[in-house]
């Protein structure tokens, strides 16, 4: 059993090594502009799953996702050539949705301001039905 330090130096290592390979390594055609997001190493460090995002079309995100497995061997081969551990982990790509669901979120505040604004126009300028102060009590002396 390793402790969750190892794991995620593990990680950290592995993502900075991916991104060179990527960069210099992979001459596909198919793969567009990634970005790697984050790296998760399973605690006894036999799996490792790389997030991933890509600027552009669904397109070319879709190419991009079948160029990316059909590299994960070679990628493994040259992670675990430039590791010292014994055993190399597993390679896992995995699209990162983060970005969409902070556009979607964002989008849905937007929505939300604008929606509290226009309650506070209509709001200006009325009271409220009755006294400002219903359970204010004056003393009957």
């Amino acid at each position: 059993m390793t402790d969750n330090g190892r794991a995620a130096r593990l990680a950290d290592r592995i993502k900075v090594l991916v991104a060179k390979i990527l960069e210099r390594g992979i001459r596909d055609p198919r793969l567009g502009f990634v970005t790697l997001t984050d790296v998760r190493v399973t605690g006894d460090l036999q799996h490792a799953t790389i997030f991933y995002t890509v600027y552009g079309t669904d397109e070319e995100r879709k190419s991009s996702a079948v160029a990316l497995k059909r590299a994960t061997g070679r990628i493994r081969s040259e992670v675990g050539k430039n590791l010292n551990i014994r055993l190399v982990p597993t390679i896992e790509f995995v699209h990162d949705a983060l970005p969409e669901n902070a556009a979607h979120l964002e989008d849905l505040l937007a929505k939300a301001k604008a929606q509290d604004e226009q309650v506070a126009k209509e709001r200006e300028g009325k009271t409220f039905a009755g006294d400002e102060n219903p359970y204010d009590i004056a003393d009957e002396d």
